[in-house]
């Protein structure tokens, strides 16, 4: 029970990650069809890219930023036997706000929000790192 209720977030997250590198997928060929670009300027950075696809590789390049400690998070908690369903609502909150991260990231990309989402995304993130270590410094020895 307390595998899948981890890993079904982690789960999610993965999912998304791939569902915003389809939309970079998508939104770059359309980019390609519209003409226009600059081979060697693409090919080096972002920069020749017109900016909705910008906006779409920087929404896929967040998601291999933060979420990469979520998950290794994950890892050890069922590892070490630290998950509980505490730890389970706290990831889901994670999730979501990477979601509402994303949704924001590829839409209108207004700041505020965009940053609302990552911050309180951020400082979830953050309390389950700090539950868990504490978690193991003050646990006994583990079995």
């Amino acid at each position: 029970m307390y595998v899948t209720a981890t890993l079904l977030p982690v789960f999610v997250q993965v999912a998304l990650t791939f569902v915003v590198l389809l939309r970079l997928g998508v939104v770059r060929l359309e980019a390609i069809r519209a003409g226009g670009l600059v081979r060697e300027e693409v090919a080096l950075d972002d920069r020749g890219w017109p900016p909705k696809a910008r906006q779409a590789s920087n929404c896929f390049r967040n998601q291999l930023e933060l979420p990469v400690l979520f998950y290794v998070l994950a890892i050890l908690a069922l590892v070490t036997r630290q998950t509980s369903d505490f730890f389970h609502v706290l990831a889901w909150l994670f999730v979501f706000s990477r979601i509402a991260h994303a949704l924001v990231h590829v839409t209108t990309n207004d700041l505020r929000w965009r940053f609302g989402a990552f911050a309180f995304g951020a400082l979830v993130l953050l309390a389950m790192w700090v539950l868990f270590a504490l978690a193991i410094l003050l646990a006994p020895a583990l079995p």
